[in-house]
């Protein structure tokens, strides 16, 4: 009976992690949607109030409100930016409001790789914290470092003396 009941408890377990990636796999399609669709509104409907992004340049670090200003010009140009899932993988851990994931992305960058958190909130999973780079292969990292070498000393410099 023991075996039966905790066979059971698994059964629903799972089928409720499945669930939640469902629906978090989901709102990262809306999400990346609403960009390629140049929808503001629900772009931004999908991410927490105290949401972080940070972007592929080292000074895109942005709240919310930081963020929604960067963005609100792209997206009144009716062409944000149009990210196509390659990869992605989703982790939930049980009796958190928290899940994470990664993704590897089709942009106009090339292949980038976009990390994150989800917060479940009342009304659904909100992305919570996104990161974007760029995926650069190992064998171009030594030509990318020199590229941005210039531009790595002077904002390293205007860090440091902050």
């Amino acid at each position: 009976m023991k075996k039966i009941i905790l066979y059971l408890l698994f059964v629903v377990s799972f089928y409720g992690f499945a669930q939640e990636k469902e629906q978090i796999d989901k709102v990262l399609e809306q999400w990346h949607k609403a960009a390629a669709d140049a929808s503001f509104d629900n772009y931004f409907s999908l991410m927490t109030e105290d949401a972080i992004f940070i972007g592929t340049d080292p000074t895109e670090n942005w709240d919310l409100t930081s963020f929604k200003a960067f963005s609100k010009p792209y997206f009144n140009k009716g062409k944000a930016w149009s990210f196509s899932t390659l990869e992605r993988n989703i982790f939930v851990q049980s009796n958190s409001n928290l899940a994470w994931f990664d993704e590897l992305l089709d942009t106009q960058m090339g292949i980038c790789r976009g990390s994150g958190v989800l917060e479940k909130t009342s009304k659904g999973w909100k992305i919570k914290h996104y990161v974007l780079s760029i995926a650069i292969p190992n064998e171009n990292v030594k030509e990318i470092t020199l590229l941005k070498k210039n531009f790595d000393a002077e904002l390293m410099k205007k860090l440091r003396a902050q």
